[in-house]
C-alpha cells in the first residue's frame, strides 16, 4: 500500500492506494510511501476543496464488508451539496437485499466505517431530523464540508 499526504482545509489528510487504486482518506496518517493514483487523488482533493468538484477518475478500493461495500455504492450517488439519511439509505438497503426492513443503525455502522472520506461522501448523511450525526472524524469536520458544499449557510444553527 503507498500512501501521501495532502494539505486541505481540514487539517492533513493521508491519502492510501494499493494496485487496484484509491484505498483511503484518513484525517490521521497510516503509512509512508507514494503511488500515481494518488496523485490523481490529490487532483480531486483539490478540485473539490477550491469549489470545483469533478467526477473520479481513478479507481477507487476501498476494503470492507460487502454489505459495506453496498451503503458506500450508496454514498457515491448523493450529489455535491445535498444530503440524505440514515433512514433512506437503510430503505435502499432493504429493496436492494431483497428485505422488508433494514436497520438504519446496520447502516450507520457501515456509514462510519468508509475508508475514504470526502471522495466516498459520508459526511453527506445525516439523522433524520437533518441533524448532523456520526461523523467519525467529528461533527467540526462534517459541519465545515457541508459548508463548503453549500448546504449549510453560516447564519445556519446546528
Amino acid at each position: 500500500m503507498d500512501y501521501c499526504e495532502y494539505p486541505s482545509p481540514v487539517g492533513t489528510l493521508y491519502l492510501t492506494a494499493d494496485a487496484g487504486g484509491l484505498t483511503g482518506i484518513w484525517m490521521h496518517p497510516k503509512k509512508t510511501e507514494d503511488h500515481p493514483v494518488l496523485v490523481q487523488a490529490k487532483l480531486w482533493l483539490d478540485s473539490y476543496f477550491s469549489g470545483n468538484p469533478v467526477g473520479c477518475s481513478f479507481p477507487l478500493n476501498p476494503h470492507g464488508t460487502a454489505f459495506q461495500q453496498q451503503v458506500w455504492d450508496i454514498l457515491l450517488t448523493i450529489p455535491y451539496g445535498q444530503t440524505t439519511t440514515y433512514g433512506a439509505i437503510a430503505r435502499e438497503m432493504a429493496v436492494r437485499m431483497g428485505k422488508e426492513k433494514m436497520s438504519a443503525q446496520a447502516v450507520g455502522q457501515a456509514v462510519g466505517a468508509n475508508p475514504i472520506d470526502i471522495l466516498i461522501p459520508c459526511h453527506r448523511v445525516v439523522g433524520a431530523n437533518g441533524k448532523l450525526t456520526g461523523y467519525a472524524e467529528g461533527l467540526d469536520k462534517k459541519e465545515w464540508l457541508l459548508r463548503h458544499e453549500g448546504w449549510l449557510r453560516q447564519e445556519d444553527r446546528l
